[in-house]
């Protein structure tokens, strides 16, 4: 492929990449508010915000996925795990609990790259993040969101739906593998 051709591929590359964002941009636009605490309840409680996640790297990547709660004993810690079909479990996260009883917990990447694509993170030859799959992530499905307190015997629990990568997540995936950003080993 000449040079030229392959700057003419890589801006209609782009161009259709803006083109199928700006057209799924017009469907996303009635969102789900986040779901917020109950303050009627005074025992453990949590709430997992958004309450939908994509199993796809880059949608992943770009999703702020958190974990919130309160209920819990001030200066304790809560641990989050995922329990879901085939008895798959994750764990999602940890947190300290604040003197009002909350906690908030944002999922960070190398948790969204290793325990839910079940994949790893490398560097290439820049020393620039490259994520490596290795294997299929965990499977779509409904999870219950377990929330265990360290010291105190408190629990709370919610659910995660857990979903395929879509068409749109697929081709950032594409996008992602072909630019380098993304290794996929799987056989």
């Amino acid at each position: 492929m000449s040079r030229q051709q392959n700057r003419f591929f890589w801006k209609f590359l782009v161009a259709l990449v803006l083109v199928i964002m700006a057209a799924g941009s017009s469907f996303m636009g009635c969102a789900t508010a986040p779901r917020m605490l109950d303050s009627s309840v005074s025992g453990p409680q949590v709430v997992v915000n958004p309450e939908e996640i994509r199993l796809s790297v880059a949608k992943l990547k770009s999703t702020n996925f958190y974990f919130e709660g309160s209920g819990f004993k001030p200066g304790d810690s809560v641990l989050i795990n995922l329990v879901g079909p085939d008895g798959t479990k994750v764990i999602a996260g940890e947190a300290p609990v604040k003197a009002d009883g909350k906690f908030l917990a944002k999922v960070n990447d190398l948790t969204k790259f290793m325990e839910i694509m079940r994949g790893d993170v490398s560097f290439n030859d820049q020393l620039l993040p490259v994520v490596v799959i290795k294997q299929a992530p965990i499977p779509a499905g409904i999870y219950t969101v377990k929330v265990s307190s360290m010291i105190a015997p408190l629990s709370a629990e919610t659910k995660l739906s857990v979903k395929g990568p879509g068409a749109l997540g697929c081709l950032m995936d594409w996008i992602g593998i072909k630019t380098g950003k993304i290794v996929d080993k799987r056989s």
